[in-house]
């Protein structure tokens, strides 16, 4: 069982990637590390609303910041976050074909299972 102070961590940490364009943001430094401005660009985002989620990723300790001149680069710092997300994702898909298949409408493997699982071996 955790005690108050793992269990105020664990929730701060779900709480940070509460936010869906926090975890696109995570997708979009996947690859490696990238710039504010290419991070706004490739989410079609406003620059202070990305600015904004990634304070937050890196108060909780999922990227790291680094600055390199005028540039602020961001990089993931946890990528266990990742295989955290593939677990998730694979919960959430084996609990919907169990929800179709009493249908009797059960898909095969999708796309984005198949990403998942590559991203899960990735940080293993």
């Amino acid at each position: 069982m955790l005690n108050d102070t793992m269990t105020e961590l664990l929730a701060k940490r779900f709480r940070a990637l509460g936010e869906p364009m926090r975890l696109r943001i995570l997708q979009a430094l996947e690859d490696g590390e990238k710039p504010v401005g290419e991070i706004v660009d490739l989410l079609k985002a406003s620059q202070p609303n990305i600015s904004k989620h990634l304070k937050a990723l890196c108060q909780e300790g999922l990227v790291n910041r680094r600055r390199e001149g005028l540039n602020v680069c961001y990089s993931i710092a946890d990528p266990v976050v990742f295989q955290m997300c593939a677990l998730i994702c694979h919960s959430a898909v084996q609990q919907t074909r169990a929800q179709l298949a009493e249908w009797g409408d059960a898909p095969s493997a999708t796309g984005d299972e198949q990403h998942l699982k590559s991203v899960s071996e990735k940080v293993k």
